[in-house]
């Protein structure tokens, strides 16, 4: 008696729609929207959360010593660092880190998008399967560098020159979570690999 898989073209088809919902998504509010207020086109992004020195002066002190830079710093440990009319340069700088992530993200969907098209055969254990579980792997892993660090050097940038430079120091905080996933995805993709291999050899001997 054969034995019926719980997984239906229909299953497969709302994954495919769910992920493809997903891109279009992302592309739009991660990608778009911010390069339309780097260019000028809507309201661009004008705020970035940073983290203060400890000896930080109130924040009309420092928002008096930086007013010809238009900026203003409202909080403590953990401000708002605010430009009044920020140009192409500050602009690009305070998008590229959402830019950026948002672009690894899209990579992950396409890439998931490709290995749920691979169900309509029935087959997800397929050699392109464990690469592209690979790239995911490797992205999430790029992902977890990058963003701890991007907004921190951006901040660097906005801020070098200024007086505002001496209240916001340059801070990294890494996490270990994206790590772990990225290294787990990593055994999956070996997984798969050396089941495709597996199978192939088994097919090899019929």
């Amino acid at each position: 008696m054969g034995t019926k898989s719980w997984w239906s073209r229909t299953d497969n088809r709302l994954l495919e729609v769910a992920l493809g919902l997903a891109t279009l998504f992302v592309g739009v509010f991660g990608v778009l929207v911010p390069v339309l207020g780097v260019v000028g086109l809507i309201d661009p992004v004008d705020s970035r959360e940073v983290k203060t020195a400890t000896t930080t002066q109130v924040p009309g002190t420092v928002t008096d010593a930086v007013a010809g830079h238009g900026m203003t710093l409202t909080g403590t440990h953990r401000a708002d660092l605010v430009f009044a009319h920020p140009d192409l340069g500050r602009r690009l700088l305070l998008a590229l880190p959402d830019v950026i992530g948002s672009l690894l993200l899209l990579l992950v969907l396409a890439l998931l998008v490709q290995m749920a098209r691979t169900l309509r055969d029935g087959d997800v254990f397929v050699p392109k399967n464990a690469r592209r579980l690979s790239v995911i792997g490797l992205t999430v892993l790029v992902q977890a560098v990058l963003s701890p660090v991007l907004p921190a050097l951006t901040t660097q940038a906005l801020v070098s020159g200024t007086p505002m430079a001496e209240q916001i120091p340059f801070s990294v905080t890494f996490t270990g979570e994206y790590v772990l996933l990225a290294f787990l995805i990593l055994a999956l993709s070996e997984v798969f690999r050396r089941g495709t291999k597996l199978r192939a050899d088994t097919e090899g001997l019929v």
